[in-house]
């Protein structure tokens, strides 16, 4: 996928995302690993980092070295925080843990995180 396309891609899943309550929190965690995924893809292709057949899927699919790139390139903040989206996943998308609500909460803020940092280093 192109930056473009990743760049469409979570403009699409973001406008879902805004119909979303905070009841909703299964949706909202899920939709913001989604989105936040194609925010980080889109940075790397376009900075050059990945090129458009490698897509970032999850951190602990890369190796030491990439992570380190990544860090390097994005911001160890980017990643850290699409990690702690992701711990939310077995708890509040295929579980039912109490606090729902202020994890949806706080996984949108990671997502504006890591959107605000992909749109600052590739601007499209």
């Amino acid at each position: 996928m192109t930056p473009a396309e990743h760049r469409a891609k979570a403009d699409r899943i973001g406008r879902s995302l805004r119909h979303c309550t905070p009841a909703d929190y299964e949706s909202v965690v899920e939709g913001a690993m989604l989105e936040a995924c194609h925010w980080i893809n889109a940075a790397l292709h376009a900075l050059g980092t990945t090129t458009t057949a490698k897509d970032f899927m999850h951190p602990y699919f890369i190796t030491p070295e990439e992570r380190r790139d990544y860090d390097r390139i994005l911001g160890p903040e980017v990643l850290k925080a699409y990690e702690e989206i992701e711990d939310y996943r077995p708890f509040f998308v295929r579980g039912a843990d109490a606090g729902g609500e202020k994890v949806a909460a706080r996984a949108l803020e990671l997502l504006a995180l890591i959107r605000d940092k992909a749109q600052q280093l590739a601007p499209g």
